[in-house]
C-alpha cells in the first residue's frame, strides 16, 4: 500500500503525532544542556507567538478578541499545564510521559460535566476507569517501591499536565462558540510567554548554538503538530481520525529508544494499553 492510498486526514493526523513526538524529544534533549523547563516554555511561546500572530493578521481580524478574560484564562491554564508536561518529559521516559498525558480525556469528561453540563456516557465512565487502572499499573503502589517505579513528583506533574490540558480544552470548547480559532491559538503564547518569564526569574541560562537550535525546533515541531491536527480535523470527522493521534505513543517510545536508550518496561506497556484503550473507547464508541 503506497502512502498516496492513505486518506489525507489520516496522513495529517500521523504528521501531527510525529510532530508532537519530535517536540517532546527536543524538550528532553535541550534539558540535557541545563536549560530550565520554564525557559523551554518561553522559547516555544516566542516561536508560536510569531507564527500565530501572522496567521491572525492573514485573516485580517483583531488579535485581541472580544472575550479577553476568558481568553486570558485559557492562556494561563495552558501555560501552567505546559510547564507540568515539559517537566514530566524531562524527568520520565518519553513513553511514560506521553502515555500519562493521554489520561486527559478522563479529566475532560469530569470538567465538562461540571462546567459545561455535558452528560457523562457509559463509554466515558469506562474511559475514566481504564485510565485510573492504567496509572495504577504503571506506578505499582502495591510493590512498595513507588519511587523506584516512577518519581512521585514527576508522576504528579504528568497528571497535573493532563488535568491542565483538559481544563484548557474545556475552555477552548467554550471559546470556539465565541471567538475565531486563530485568536484562541494566539492567546496561548501571548499569555504563556510573560507567565513563564515571570516564574523563571533569575534562572535564565544562555543557550549555546546546539541548545538554541533545539529550542527553535521545539517551537517548529509544535507548529507542525498543531497544523497537522487542524487539517486532519478539517478533512474528516474527528471521531474517524482521532484514533491515529495515539500513534504518538509509539513514535515517542521509538525516539526514546533511539536517542535516549529508554526501554519501556512491561508495566508501562500494560498501563499504556489500558489508558489508550480507554481514550479510544471514549472517542470512538457509537451509542
Amino acid at each position: 500500500m503506497s502512502i498516496l492510498s492513505v486518506p489525507v486526514a489520516v496522513r495529517y493526523m500521523l504528521l501531527s503525532a510525529l510532530g508532537f513526538a519530535l517536540m517532546a524529544a527536543c524538550v528532553k534533549a535541550v534539558s540535557g544542556y541545563g536549560i530550565p523547563v520554564l525557559e523551554i516554555v518561553a522559547a516555544r511561546a516566542i516561536v508560536s507567538l510569531v507564527l500565530s500572530y501572522l496567521d491572525v493578521k492573514r485573516k485580517r481580524i483583531s488579535v485581541w478578541g472580544t472575550h479577553r478574560w476568558l481568553l486570558t484564562a485559557r492562556g494561563v491554564v495552558g501555560a501552567l499545564a505546559l510547564v507540568c508536561v515539559y517537566y514530566s518529559v524531562t524527568t520520565l521516559t518519553l513513553a511514560d510521559a506521553t502515555v500519562l498525558q493521554y489520561t486527559y480525556p478522563a479529566f475532560t469528561a469530569v470538567l465538562a460535566l461540571i462546567f459545561l453540563k455535558e452528560q457523562i456516557k457509559r463509554s466515558t465512565i469506562l474511559c475514566i476507569t481504564l485510565s485510573f487502572i492504567g496509572v495504577l499499573v504503571m506506578v505499582r503502589p502495591w510493590s512498595g517501591e513507588l519511587e523506584a517505579a516512577m518519581p512521585a513528583l514527576s508522576l504528579m506533574a504528568a497528571l497535573a499536565g493532563a488535568f491542565g490540558s483538559a481544563a484548557a480544552y474545556v475552555l477552548v470548547r467554550k471559546l470556539s462558540q465565541l471567538e475565531d480559532s486563530s485568536v484562541i491559538i494566539f492567546y496561548f503564547p501571548l499569555v504563556a510567554l510573560p507567565v513563564s518569564l515571570l516564574l523563571l526569574g533569575n534562572d535564565f541560562v544562555m543557550p549555546g548554538w546546539e541548545a538554541l537550535l533545539l529550542l527553535v525546533l521545539v517551537g517548529v515541531f509544535t507548529q507542525v503538530g498543531q497544523v497537522g491536527l487542524t487539517k486532519a480535523m478539517a478533512a474528516e470527522a474527528a471521531g474517524k481520525v482521532s484514533a491515529y493521534a495515539y500513534v504518538q505513543v509509539i513514535f515517542s517510545a521509538v525516539l526514546g529508544m533511539i536517542f535516549f536508550s529508554e526501554i519501556p518496561t512491561l508495566w508501562t506497556l500494560l498501563g499504556g494499553c489500558l489508558i489508550i484503550a480507554g481514550a479510544l473507547i471514549n472517542a470512538l464508541w457509537k451509542r
